[in-house]
Protein backbone atom coordinates (compact mmCIF):
# COMPACT_ATOMS: atom_id res chain seq x y z
CA UNK A 1 0.00 0.00 0.00
CA UNK A 2 1.26 3.20 -0.79
CA UNK A 3 -0.29 6.81 0.20
CA UNK A 4 0.31 10.27 -0.32
CA UNK A 5 1.87 12.33 2.55
CA UNK A 6 0.07 15.61 2.34
CA UNK A 7 3.28 17.03 4.21
CA UNK A 8 6.62 15.36 2.42
CA UNK A 9 4.19 15.75 -0.77
CA UNK A 10 5.18 12.76 -2.26
CA UNK A 11 4.05 8.78 -2.35
CA UNK A 12 5.11 6.65 0.20
CA UNK A 13 5.08 3.25 1.32
CA UNK A 14 2.40 2.18 3.89
CA UNK A 15 4.42 1.18 6.83
CA UNK A 16 2.55 1.22 10.56
CA UNK A 17 3.47 2.13 13.74
CA UNK A 18 2.57 -1.57 14.75
CA UNK A 19 2.99 -3.82 11.79
CA UNK A 20 -0.49 -5.30 10.59
CA UNK A 21 -2.09 -2.69 12.56
CA UNK A 22 -3.54 0.67 11.15
CA UNK A 23 -4.65 3.52 12.86
CA UNK A 24 -6.58 6.17 11.31
CA UNK A 25 -8.37 9.44 12.77
CA UNK A 26 -10.34 11.70 10.38
CA UNK A 27 -12.22 15.03 11.68
CA UNK A 28 -15.78 14.67 11.29
CA UNK A 29 -18.12 17.67 11.32
CA UNK A 30 -19.15 20.54 13.60
CA UNK A 31 -23.01 19.25 14.10
CA UNK A 32 -25.51 22.35 13.72
CA UNK A 33 -27.02 21.55 10.38
CA UNK A 34 -27.01 18.79 7.96
CA UNK A 35 -23.76 17.31 6.18
CA UNK A 36 -23.61 18.81 3.38
CA UNK A 37 -21.47 17.23 0.02
CA UNK A 38 -17.91 18.03 1.32
CA UNK A 39 -18.46 15.68 4.50
CA UNK A 40 -19.92 13.07 2.15
CA UNK A 41 -16.59 13.44 0.13
CA UNK A 42 -14.30 13.22 3.41
CA UNK A 43 -16.17 10.40 4.69
CA UNK A 44 -16.33 8.12 1.11
CA UNK A 45 -12.08 9.02 0.87
CA UNK A 46 -11.78 8.08 4.34
CA UNK A 47 -14.14 4.92 4.16
CA UNK A 48 -12.50 4.11 0.53
CA UNK A 49 -9.16 3.91 2.61
CA UNK A 50 -10.42 1.76 5.68
CA UNK A 51 -12.06 -0.59 3.24
CA UNK A 52 -8.90 -1.53 1.19
CA UNK A 53 -6.30 -1.46 3.98
CA UNK A 54 -9.20 -3.97 5.96
CA UNK A 55 -8.92 -6.09 2.91
CA UNK A 56 -5.46 -6.45 3.06
CA UNK A 57 -5.05 -7.75 6.44
CA UNK A 58 -4.44 -4.62 8.41
CA UNK A 59 -6.19 -4.28 11.68
CA UNK A 60 -7.70 -1.00 11.21
CA UNK A 61 -9.40 1.43 14.01
CA UNK A 62 -11.10 4.32 12.57
CA UNK A 63 -11.77 7.01 14.90
CA UNK A 64 -14.47 9.89 13.26
CA UNK A 65 -14.75 13.02 15.87
CA UNK A 66 -18.12 15.01 16.41
CA UNK A 67 -17.46 18.91 17.20
CA UNK A 68 -20.37 19.25 19.57
CA UNK A 69 -19.39 22.37 21.20
CA UNK A 70 -19.05 25.55 19.12
CA UNK A 71 -19.61 28.83 18.25
CA UNK A 72 -21.55 27.91 15.04
CA UNK A 73 -23.92 25.21 17.57
CA UNK A 74 -24.07 27.96 20.58
CA UNK A 75 -25.30 30.67 17.55
CA UNK A 76 -28.01 27.77 17.34
CA UNK A 77 -28.75 27.16 20.84
CA UNK A 78 -29.46 31.02 21.19
CA UNK A 79 -31.88 31.11 17.88
CA UNK A 80 -34.15 27.77 18.50
CA UNK A 81 -34.41 27.82 22.21
CA UNK A 82 -33.31 24.22 22.15
CA UNK A 83 -30.32 22.66 24.53
CA UNK A 84 -26.88 22.13 23.26
CA UNK A 85 -27.62 18.48 23.37
CA UNK A 86 -31.04 18.18 21.63
CA UNK A 87 -29.52 20.41 18.82
CA UNK A 88 -26.05 18.14 18.51
CA UNK A 89 -28.00 14.82 19.11
CA UNK A 90 -30.44 15.59 16.17
CA UNK A 91 -27.81 16.33 13.58
CA UNK A 92 -25.20 13.68 14.52
CA UNK A 93 -27.93 11.47 14.28
CA UNK A 94 -28.91 12.91 10.26
CA UNK A 95 -25.37 12.78 9.60
CA UNK A 96 -24.90 9.16 10.73
CA UNK A 97 -27.98 8.11 8.41
CA UNK A 98 -27.03 10.09 5.12
CA UNK A 99 -23.41 8.47 5.99
CA UNK A 100 -24.84 4.66 6.09
CA UNK A 101 -27.01 5.71 2.93
CA UNK A 102 -23.82 6.51 1.27
CA UNK A 103 -22.36 2.71 2.12
CA UNK A 104 -19.76 4.67 4.50
CA UNK A 105 -19.07 1.85 7.42
CA UNK A 106 -19.41 2.78 11.04
CA UNK A 107 -16.14 4.31 12.63
CA UNK A 108 -14.92 2.12 15.67
CA UNK A 109 -15.06 5.32 17.92
CA UNK A 110 -16.87 8.31 17.30
CA UNK A 111 -16.02 10.54 20.32
CA UNK A 112 -17.65 13.84 20.86
CA UNK A 113 -15.78 16.73 22.38
CA UNK A 114 -17.94 17.35 25.12
CA UNK A 115 -16.98 13.70 26.28
CA UNK A 116 -13.49 14.74 25.83
CA UNK A 117 -13.45 17.90 27.95
CA UNK A 118 -10.98 16.03 30.55
CA UNK A 119 -8.25 14.63 27.87
CA UNK A 120 -8.62 18.48 26.85
CA UNK A 121 -8.21 19.98 30.09
CA UNK A 122 -5.17 17.65 31.01
CA UNK A 123 -3.14 18.48 27.60
CA UNK A 124 -4.44 22.35 27.90
CA UNK A 125 -2.49 21.97 31.80
CA UNK A 126 0.35 20.49 30.49
CA UNK A 127 1.08 22.72 28.02
CA UNK A 128 0.65 25.36 30.47
CA UNK A 129 3.12 23.99 33.22
CA UNK A 130 5.53 23.71 30.33
CA UNK A 131 4.69 27.49 29.61
CA UNK A 132 4.33 27.09 26.43
CA UNK A 133 0.79 27.80 26.66
CA UNK A 134 -0.50 30.74 28.97
CA UNK A 135 -3.76 32.01 30.85
CA UNK A 136 -4.69 35.18 30.05
CA UNK A 137 -6.19 37.99 32.99
CA UNK A 138 -9.44 36.95 31.18
CA UNK A 139 -9.23 33.59 32.04
CA UNK A 140 -8.36 32.60 27.95
CA UNK A 141 -5.56 30.10 27.13
CA UNK A 142 -3.44 30.54 24.42
CA UNK A 143 -0.86 28.36 22.57
CA UNK A 144 2.74 30.25 22.52
CA UNK A 145 3.69 29.24 18.10
CA UNK A 146 6.74 31.19 19.34
CA UNK A 147 7.90 28.10 21.60
CA UNK A 148 7.36 25.38 18.58
CA UNK A 149 10.38 25.54 16.35
CA UNK A 150 8.70 23.17 13.87
CA UNK A 151 5.55 25.45 13.75
CA UNK A 152 4.86 25.44 10.32
CA UNK A 153 6.41 22.44 9.04
CA UNK A 154 2.79 20.56 8.35
CA UNK A 155 1.57 23.00 5.97
CA UNK A 156 4.79 25.14 5.17
CA UNK A 157 1.74 28.03 5.94
CA UNK A 158 2.08 30.54 8.60
CA UNK A 159 -0.64 33.09 8.37
CA UNK A 160 -1.38 35.92 10.21
CA UNK A 161 -4.98 36.40 10.10
CA UNK A 162 -6.09 35.66 13.96
CA UNK A 163 -9.73 34.69 12.51
CA UNK A 164 -8.24 32.00 10.70
CA UNK A 165 -6.08 30.71 13.59
CA UNK A 166 -9.07 29.46 15.92
CA UNK A 167 -12.98 29.61 15.79
CA UNK A 168 -13.79 31.36 18.92
CA UNK A 169 -13.38 35.29 19.76
CA UNK A 170 -9.88 36.38 20.42
CA UNK A 171 -8.61 39.40 23.31
CA UNK A 172 -5.72 41.55 22.67
CA UNK A 173 -3.68 39.47 25.49
CA UNK A 174 -2.20 37.17 23.15
CA UNK A 175 1.94 37.66 23.38
CA UNK A 176 1.91 37.08 19.42
CA UNK A 177 -0.50 37.23 16.75
CA UNK A 178 -0.43 33.67 15.21
CA UNK A 179 -0.84 32.49 18.99
CA UNK A 180 -4.16 30.60 18.78
CA UNK A 181 -6.91 29.84 21.11
CA UNK A 182 -6.79 26.36 23.37
CA UNK A 183 -9.31 27.68 25.98
CA UNK A 184 -12.13 29.96 25.73
CA UNK A 185 -13.11 31.42 29.24
CA UNK A 186 -16.66 32.24 29.69
CA UNK A 187 -18.13 36.06 30.49
CA UNK A 188 -20.89 37.69 31.80
CA UNK A 189 -24.54 35.77 31.02
CA UNK A 190 -22.70 32.90 29.00
CA UNK A 191 -24.55 29.17 30.26
CA UNK A 192 -22.72 27.27 27.96
CA UNK A 193 -19.47 26.85 30.41
CA UNK A 194 -17.31 24.18 31.40
CA UNK A 195 -15.01 24.19 34.85
CA UNK A 196 -11.36 23.86 34.61
CA UNK A 197 -8.41 24.57 36.66
CA UNK A 198 -7.83 27.32 34.90
CA UNK A 199 -11.55 28.77 34.01
CA UNK A 200 -14.57 28.19 33.79
CA UNK A 201 -15.13 28.41 29.45
CA UNK A 202 -15.24 26.19 26.63
CA UNK A 203 -12.48 24.47 24.30
CA UNK A 204 -11.09 26.18 21.40
CA UNK A 205 -11.45 23.82 18.26
CA UNK A 206 -7.82 22.75 18.03
CA UNK A 207 -7.22 21.43 21.31
CA UNK A 208 -9.96 18.85 20.67
CA UNK A 209 -8.97 16.55 18.34
CA UNK A 210 -5.22 16.14 19.41
CA UNK A 211 -6.73 15.03 23.26
CA UNK A 212 -9.18 12.57 21.43
CA UNK A 213 -6.28 10.96 19.85
CA UNK A 214 -4.17 10.96 23.07
CA UNK A 215 -7.41 9.11 24.26
CA UNK A 216 -7.82 6.98 22.19
CA UNK A 217 -4.86 5.35 20.87
CA UNK A 218 -1.26 4.57 22.25
CA UNK A 219 0.86 5.22 19.16
CA UNK A 220 4.81 4.95 20.29
CA UNK A 221 7.91 7.26 21.16
CA UNK A 222 7.52 8.69 17.62
CA UNK A 223 4.08 8.88 16.38
CA UNK A 224 0.55 8.83 18.26
CA UNK A 225 -1.01 7.79 15.59
CA UNK A 226 -0.17 6.04 11.40
CA UNK A 227 -2.73 8.63 9.56
CA UNK A 228 -4.75 10.97 10.17
CA UNK A 229 -7.13 12.97 7.73
CA UNK A 230 -9.17 15.14 6.88
CA UNK A 231 -10.36 17.71 3.98
CA UNK A 232 -7.89 20.26 2.45
CA UNK A 233 -8.95 22.84 3.77
CA UNK A 234 -8.02 21.67 7.30
CA UNK A 235 -4.65 21.68 6.23
CA UNK A 236 -3.94 25.19 8.11
CA UNK A 237 -4.64 26.22 10.27
CA UNK A 238 -6.42 23.32 11.86
CA UNK A 239 -3.95 20.55 11.29
CA UNK A 240 -0.87 22.43 11.83
CA UNK A 241 -2.26 23.57 15.15
CA UNK A 242 -3.22 19.94 15.70
CA UNK A 243 0.22 18.89 14.96
CA UNK A 244 2.00 21.67 16.97
CA UNK A 245 0.30 21.13 19.96
CA UNK A 246 0.91 17.54 20.20
CA UNK A 247 4.21 17.70 19.42
CA UNK A 248 4.81 19.85 22.26
CA UNK A 249 2.55 18.07 24.73
CA UNK A 250 4.03 14.93 24.18
CA UNK A 251 7.57 15.33 22.73
CA UNK A 252 6.61 13.00 19.48
CA UNK A 253 4.51 13.70 16.35
CA UNK A 254 1.13 13.71 16.28
CA UNK A 255 0.94 11.36 12.96
CA UNK A 256 3.21 9.30 11.02
CA UNK A 257 1.20 10.10 7.44
CA UNK A 258 -1.15 13.38 6.26
CA UNK A 259 -3.78 12.55 4.07
CA UNK A 260 -6.39 15.04 2.78
CA UNK A 261 -9.25 15.30 0.26
CA UNK A 262 -9.81 18.03 -2.59
CA UNK A 263 -12.47 20.15 -2.36
CA UNK A 264 -15.79 19.96 -3.91
CA UNK A 265 -16.75 22.40 -6.74
CA UNK A 266 -20.76 22.50 -7.65
CA UNK A 267 -21.18 23.39 -11.95
CA UNK A 268 -16.98 24.69 -11.55
CA UNK A 269 -17.61 27.06 -7.86
CA UNK A 270 -16.23 26.02 -4.52
CA UNK A 271 -19.32 24.85 -2.57
CA UNK A 272 -19.83 27.12 0.25
CA UNK A 273 -22.78 28.18 2.49
CA UNK A 274 -21.82 31.56 1.83
CA UNK A 275 -22.17 31.29 -1.75
CA UNK A 276 -25.65 29.62 -0.98
CA UNK A 277 -24.26 26.83 -2.65
CA UNK A 278 -23.58 24.14 0.12
CA UNK A 279 -25.28 21.42 -1.54
CA UNK A 280 -26.61 19.07 1.21
CA UNK A 281 -26.20 15.53 0.84
CA UNK A 282 -30.45 14.87 1.87
CA UNK A 283 -31.02 16.83 -0.95
CA UNK A 284 -29.30 14.75 -3.37
CA UNK A 285 -30.62 11.75 -1.69
CA UNK A 286 -34.00 12.92 -2.00
CA UNK A 287 -33.20 12.46 -5.84
CA UNK A 288 -30.89 9.49 -6.06
CA UNK A 289 -30.23 6.39 -4.41
CA UNK A 290 -27.28 6.48 -1.53
CA UNK A 291 -25.25 3.83 -3.57
CA UNK A 292 -25.61 5.83 -6.81
CA UNK A 293 -24.55 9.06 -5.19
CA UNK A 294 -21.57 6.86 -3.69
CA UNK A 295 -20.74 5.47 -6.89
CA UNK A 296 -20.22 8.90 -8.50
CA UNK A 297 -18.33 11.04 -5.55
CA UNK A 298 -15.58 8.00 -5.49
CA UNK A 299 -15.34 8.42 -9.48
CA UNK A 300 -13.15 10.91 -9.07
CA UNK A 301 -9.48 10.37 -6.92
CA UNK A 302 -9.90 11.74 -3.52
CA UNK A 303 -6.71 14.00 -3.56
CA UNK A 304 -8.40 15.98 -6.50
CA UNK A 305 -11.23 18.36 -6.42
CA UNK A 306 -14.54 17.18 -7.36
CA UNK A 307 -16.97 19.08 -9.82
CA UNK A 308 -20.39 18.19 -8.92
CA UNK A 309 -23.08 17.92 -11.49
CA UNK A 310 -25.93 16.42 -12.64
CA UNK A 311 -24.56 15.79 -16.02
CA UNK A 312 -21.58 13.78 -14.52
CA UNK A 313 -23.97 11.96 -12.11
CA UNK A 314 -25.92 10.59 -14.83
CA UNK A 315 -22.85 9.03 -17.10
CA UNK A 316 -21.53 7.81 -13.50
CA UNK A 317 -25.23 5.74 -13.20
CA UNK A 318 -24.95 4.43 -16.77
CA UNK A 319 -21.81 2.84 -15.29
CA UNK A 320 -23.16 1.35 -12.50
CA UNK A 321 -25.93 0.16 -14.28
CA UNK A 322 -23.74 -1.67 -16.61
CA UNK A 323 -22.67 -3.58 -13.40
CA UNK A 324 -26.23 -4.32 -12.34
CA UNK A 325 -27.12 -5.28 -15.90
CA UNK A 326 -24.34 -8.08 -15.55
CA UNK A 327 -25.15 -9.11 -12.20
CA UNK A 328 -28.68 -9.64 -13.42
CA UNK A 329 -27.56 -12.29 -16.26
CA UNK A 330 -26.04 -14.41 -13.24
CA UNK A 331 -29.05 -14.41 -11.07
CA UNK A 332 -29.45 -16.81 -9.23
CA UNK A 333 -26.51 -18.30 -8.50
CA UNK A 334 -23.78 -18.78 -5.80
CA UNK A 335 -20.39 -17.14 -5.97
CA UNK A 336 -17.01 -19.26 -6.10
CA UNK A 337 -14.07 -17.05 -5.09
CA UNK A 338 -12.72 -14.22 -7.78
CA UNK A 339 -11.04 -14.26 -10.71
CA UNK A 340 -7.11 -13.88 -9.14
CA UNK A 341 -5.91 -11.59 -11.62
CA UNK A 342 -9.61 -8.99 -12.01
CA UNK A 343 -8.89 -9.07 -7.77
CA UNK A 344 -5.34 -8.67 -7.83
CA UNK A 345 -5.66 -5.70 -10.73
CA UNK A 346 -8.06 -3.68 -8.45
CA UNK A 347 -5.74 -4.11 -5.62
CA UNK A 348 -3.09 -2.91 -7.05
CA UNK A 349 -4.72 0.09 -8.38
CA UNK A 350 -6.43 1.04 -5.18
CA UNK A 351 -3.52 -0.06 -3.16
CA UNK A 352 -1.40 3.17 -5.48
CA UNK A 353 -2.92 5.60 -3.26
CA UNK A 354 -6.70 4.79 -4.40
CA UNK A 355 -6.31 5.15 -7.89
CA UNK A 356 -9.79 5.16 -8.75
CA UNK A 357 -9.50 5.84 -12.17
CA UNK A 358 -7.36 2.32 -12.99
CA UNK A 359 -10.03 0.56 -10.59
CA UNK A 360 -12.60 1.75 -12.64
CA UNK A 361 -11.32 0.86 -16.22
CA UNK A 362 -10.52 -2.62 -14.61
CA UNK A 363 -14.17 -2.94 -13.81
CA UNK A 364 -15.39 -1.62 -17.25
CA UNK A 365 -13.01 -4.53 -18.53
CA UNK A 366 -14.28 -7.30 -16.73
CA UNK A 367 -18.15 -6.46 -17.86
CA UNK A 368 -17.02 -6.23 -20.89
CA UNK A 369 -15.20 -8.83 -21.63
CA UNK A 370 -17.28 -11.22 -19.15
CA UNK A 371 -20.45 -10.04 -21.37
CA UNK A 372 -18.75 -11.23 -24.75
CA UNK A 373 -18.17 -14.80 -23.12
CA UNK A 374 -21.90 -14.94 -21.87
CA UNK A 375 -22.91 -14.54 -25.10
CA UNK A 376 -20.95 -16.60 -26.42
CA UNK A 377 -22.07 -19.52 -23.71
CA UNK A 378 -24.75 -17.95 -21.56
CA UNK A 379 -25.49 -20.98 -19.49
CA UNK A 380 -21.55 -21.31 -17.93
CA UNK A 381 -22.35 -22.05 -14.39
CA UNK A 382 -18.70 -21.91 -13.74
CA UNK A 383 -18.54 -18.23 -15.10
CA UNK A 384 -21.78 -16.89 -13.38
CA UNK A 385 -20.26 -18.18 -10.16
CA UNK A 386 -16.90 -16.53 -10.61
CA UNK A 387 -18.75 -13.61 -11.68
CA UNK A 388 -20.91 -12.95 -8.48
CA UNK A 389 -17.45 -13.54 -6.07
CA UNK A 390 -16.07 -10.85 -8.38
CA UNK A 391 -19.09 -8.07 -8.07
CA UNK A 392 -19.23 -9.03 -4.19
CA UNK A 393 -15.67 -8.46 -4.17
CA UNK A 394 -16.03 -5.07 -5.34
CA UNK A 395 -19.48 -4.60 -2.86
CA UNK A 396 -16.33 -5.20 -0.05
CA UNK A 397 -14.24 -2.98 -1.06
CA UNK A 398 -15.53 -0.11 -3.29
CA UNK A 399 -19.24 -0.45 -1.62
CA UNK A 400 -20.91 -1.00 -5.27
CA UNK A 401 -23.20 -3.54 -6.22
CA UNK A 402 -24.28 -5.13 -3.21
CA UNK A 403 -27.84 -4.85 -4.33
CA UNK A 404 -30.01 -7.38 -5.57
CA UNK A 405 -30.16 -6.52 -9.31
CA UNK A 406 -33.86 -5.89 -10.37
CA UNK A 407 -34.31 -4.43 -7.10
CA UNK A 408 -31.71 -1.65 -8.30
CA UNK A 409 -33.83 -0.78 -11.58
CA UNK A 410 -37.03 0.13 -9.51
CA UNK A 411 -35.06 2.50 -7.78
CA UNK A 412 -36.40 5.91 -7.83
CA UNK A 413 -40.48 4.31 -8.37
CA UNK A 414 -43.06 5.18 -5.13
CA UNK A 415 -45.01 2.27 -3.98
CA UNK A 416 -48.36 3.18 -5.72
CA UNK A 417 -46.60 2.97 -8.63
CA UNK A 418 -44.75 -0.78 -7.85
CA UNK A 419 -48.09 -1.67 -6.74
CA UNK A 420 -49.67 -0.87 -10.15
CA UNK A 421 -47.28 -2.51 -12.01
CA UNK A 422 -47.40 -5.35 -9.62
CA UNK A 423 -51.04 -5.49 -10.16
CA UNK A 424 -50.21 -5.38 -14.74
CA UNK A 425 -48.13 -7.81 -14.08
CA UNK A 426 -50.15 -10.12 -12.63
CA UNK A 427 -53.07 -9.38 -15.05
CA UNK A 428 -50.57 -10.54 -17.68
CA UNK A 429 -49.36 -13.76 -16.26
CA UNK A 430 -53.15 -14.87 -16.01
CA UNK A 431 -53.86 -13.35 -19.38
CA UNK A 432 -50.97 -15.62 -20.94
CA UNK A 433 -52.02 -18.54 -18.54
CA UNK A 434 -55.36 -18.60 -20.45
CA UNK A 435 -53.67 -17.84 -23.48
CA UNK A 436 -55.29 -14.32 -23.87
CA UNK A 437 -51.94 -13.07 -25.80
CA UNK A 438 -54.28 -9.82 -27.43
CA UNK A 439 -54.68 -8.96 -23.56
CA UNK A 440 -51.00 -9.71 -22.80
CA UNK A 441 -49.71 -7.78 -25.19
CA UNK A 442 -51.43 -5.02 -24.48
CA UNK A 443 -50.81 -4.91 -21.00
CA UNK A 444 -46.93 -5.36 -21.67
CA UNK A 445 -47.46 -2.26 -24.32
CA UNK A 446 -49.29 -0.40 -21.51
CA UNK A 447 -46.30 -0.93 -19.29
CA UNK A 448 -44.15 -0.10 -21.76
CA UNK A 449 -45.62 2.57 -22.65
CA UNK A 450 -45.00 3.78 -18.16
CA UNK A 451 -41.08 2.95 -18.95
CA UNK A 452 -41.18 -0.43 -17.62
CA UNK A 453 -39.59 -3.38 -19.11
CA UNK A 454 -40.72 -7.01 -17.86
CA UNK A 455 -38.45 -10.13 -18.32
CA UNK A 456 -40.10 -13.77 -18.17
CA UNK A 457 -37.83 -16.16 -16.00
CA UNK A 458 -37.90 -19.51 -14.35
CA UNK A 459 -39.42 -17.42 -11.13
CA UNK A 460 -41.67 -15.36 -12.52
CA UNK A 461 -41.88 -11.89 -13.99
CA UNK A 462 -39.23 -9.55 -13.50
CA UNK A 463 -39.48 -5.61 -14.32
CA UNK A 464 -37.34 -2.74 -14.32
CA UNK A 465 -37.67 0.92 -15.28
CA UNK A 466 -36.42 1.72 -18.73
Amino acid sequence: MHIYDSVKKQKLPFEPITPSKASIYVCGPTVYDDAHLGHARSSLSFDLLARILKALRYDVTMVKNFTDIDDKIIKKVQESKQSLEEITTYYIARYLEDMRALGVQESDIEPKATESLEAMESMIQALIDRDIAYVTDDGDVYFDVSKDEKYGSISKMVGDDEDNQSRVEHTSQKRNPKDFALWKACHGDEDICFDTNFSKGRPGWHIECSAMIEKHFTGNNQYSIDIHGGGADLLFPHHENEASQSRCATGHELAKYWMHNGFVNINGEKMSKSLGNSFFVKDALNIYDGEILRNYLISIHYRNDFNFNEEDLLNSKKRLDKLYRLKKRITPTKASKPNIAFQKAIMEAMGDDLNISVALATIEDMISATNDKFDENPKDKGLKKETLANIEFLDEILGIGGKEPFSYFQIGIDEDTKNKIELLIKQRDEAKKAKDYTASDAIRDKLTAMGIATMDTADGTVWEKI
